[in-house]
């Protein structure tokens, strides 16, 4: 029980290092809330902080009904993702075994809105299967002592730097500039400042980041002035615009990462499984990962019918859904592929912030790769 309650602990505020700003401040005006999108992109403090009120929260929901009909050697699969991108990509997966449609295995899946409602689901074997912010995929392996393997990426970089003006076309043009943007101490500061220094800018002399609390008071600074520029995630991006047509994408933080040609890629989620899991049952790992490639295909390639999916299982509006999938980046990467660009993305943030990884690069069991 102690080492249990060492691991809870040390997960739970590695979560609170991943990608994030902190609560709303008192007195700050509310933005009506997208998504819980932010949720991938910061963190929120935990309200539980013993192994006992861990385990108050016995069953966790599902969202997804059990199949009629399973065969002999299915296995019960229990998966919980994030609302927002990483999630998304799941949507038709989850909607073919609500349906019954898919049958091979006994899925359930829940969405929650938090990471500190993933880590102990993880941890004490209440979830096989986890869609997680990528760099909180290495926390965890390093506070398991090796527990999780990372099964694929998910979804790519959702951040984008956007103005309600027209001067930015260029990494170089935000020299001078003032840009509102959160994550500060978390994953969207470690990109940001990686890019600039990488295109010879220095982050704390040329231009002026201004760091908010949370998405929606960036937001609010981006309406409120002219030729003003921010740092957003997507779905944030698409709610901007739907507010005023003056504001508009003036770089993809992925694209130009990859312009930096680098073995490595600016990420967002992976999908991660417990070792033991893996180890058990994989057949229903290797189903597992054909139905979700199938899914995210579908998803990309159906976007309105995606979008209906994505409002059904609420994790976001398809009105927003629609318009943001496109810009969303859900990918399905496995393999050698994935452990390249995400080692070579853990090593950037590892240099940045050790913590945000957990303290160490995750050795090569960390990473699936089918024989």
């Amino acid at each position: 029980m102690k080492k249990l309650s060492a691991i809870l602990v040390s997960v739970v505020l590695g979560a609170v290092l991943i990608t994030g700003c902190g609560a709303k401040q008192a007195g700050t005006q509310a933005e009506p809330e997208p998504t819980s999108i932010e949720q991938e992109q910061t963190s929120v403090e935990p309200e539980q902080t013993s192994v006992e009120q861990e385990q108050s929260s016995a069953e966790p929901e599902q969202t997804s009904t059990e199949p009629a009909e399973t065969t002999a050697e299915s296995v019960t699969v229990n998966v919980v993702a994030l609302k927002g991108p990483t999630a998304m990509g799941m949507v038709d997966f989850m909607d073919k075994v609500d349906t019954g449609e898919l049958t091979d295995n006994n899925y359930h899946f829940e969405i929650v809105a938090a990471v500190d409602e993933v880590t102990p689901r993880l941890v004490q074997g209440q979830a096989d299967i986890a869609a997680v912010p990528a760099n909180l995929a290495s926390v965890l392996y390093n506070n398991t002592e090796g527990g999780v393997e990372v099964l694929a990426v998910n979804t790519l970089g959702v951040i984008y730097i956007v103005e309600s003006g027209d001067t930015v076309s260029g990494i170089s043009d935000l020299i001078g500039k003032t840009i509102y943007a959160s994550g500060k101490g978390a994953t969207p500061e470690y990109a940001l400042n990686y890019i600039l220094t990488q295109n010879g800018i220095d982050p704390e002399n040329d231009l002026t980041i201004e760091w908010k609390s949370e998405h929606a008071e960036c937001l609010s600074a981006l309406m409120a002035e002219e030729n003003a520029i921010a740092m957003l995630p997507q779905p944030f991006v698409t709610t901007a615009q739907t507010k005023s047509d003056r504001i508009r994408v003036a770089l993809d933080l992925t694209e130009e990462w990859d312009k930096l040609g680098t073995d490595s890629a600016l990420l967002t989620g992976v999908v991660v499984a417990r070792k033991d899991f893996v180890e058990s049952n994989p057949d229903a790992v290797a189903a597992f990962l054909e139905h979700y490639e199938t899914s995210v295909k579908f998803v990309n390639e159906n976007v309105e019918d995606a979008a209906a999916l994505i409002e059904k299982y609420d994790i976001v509006p398809a009105a927003v859904a629609v318009k943001a999938v496109p810009n969303c980046n859900i990918v399905f990467v496995t393999g050698d592929e994935m452990k390249q660009k995400l080692s070579g993305y853990l090593a950037v943030l590892l240099e940045q912030n050790p913590k945000s990884v957990g303290g160490a690069l995750p050795a090569d069991d960390f990473y699936y790769i089918k024989e």
